[in-house]
């Protein structure tokens, strides 16, 4: 897992440069979620934020299904 620090910006966004894929933004919210006894992320990002980017895993589904 790495740190980043952002300006602004969303979750899908930097699933796609990241994890290669923004369906799996969820798993940038999970890795951060709660962090300080804190609530759920929004996905959208305002101000600067240091957060955890969970590795890359071409096995993980990133919850949206396509039909």
């Amino acid at each position: 897992m790495q740190k980043i620090t952002v300006t602004g910006g969303d979750c899908y966004h930097l699933a796609l440069q990241y994890l290669g894929d923004s369906t799996q933004f969820n798993r940038i919210i999970q890795a951060n979620s709660g962090t300080n006894g804190g609530p759920p992320m929004d996905p959208v990002l305002t101000g600067v934020v240091t957060l955890n980017i969970p590795s890359v895993d071409p096995a993980a589904s990133g919850g949206v299904l396509v039909s």
